[in-house]
């Protein structure tokens, strides 16, 4: 017991920080946080380049013109990805706070975001790359 009185974890240090071996539900808030912070900061560049527009046409041009590469297809693959996961989960979270019963089926609502998470994303990710593919091979 700590000088606290809960039971002493094993796996943790004291004074140098803590080693957390969650399950599951706390990699799901882990990354619901970061896909969250990854959104915020697509929605603040896409703002800045849109305002683009009205200080300096040519200026907005030239950027979009630099959107147009496989890596950022491939990044905006990615943002598909993190901002489909975050609504879902967030529906999720949702449920757990608000559902009386969402605490007892948090784990099985966890597998169902992730389940409809990757029949949405396979999908998507061809689509979304089917151009650049093709223009990297050499397609029309």
């Amino acid at each position: 017991m700590t000088s606290a009185g809960a039971p002493e974890r094993s796996g943790t240090t004291r004074g140098g920080g803590t080693l957390y071996r969650g399950d599951l539900g706390m990699w799901s808030w882990v990354a619901h946080r970061i896909t969250g912070v990854l959104t915020f900061f697509f929605l603040f560049t896409h703002v800045l380049d849109t305002a683009l527009v009205r200080v300096s046409p040519n200026a907005y041009d030239s950027v979009i013109e630099t959107y147009k590469n496989p890596v950022v297809n491939l990044f905006e693959v990615g943002l598909v990805g993190a901002v489909l996961y975050h609504a879902l989960n967030g529906i999720r979270v949702m449920l757990v706070d608000f559902w009386e019963k969402g605490a007892k089926y948090q784990r099985v609502m966890l597998w169902t975001v992730l389940a409809i998470w990757i029949v949405v994303m396979i999908p998507g990710f061809y689509f979304m790359m089917e151009r650049t593919i093709s223009d990297l091979v050499g397609g029309h």
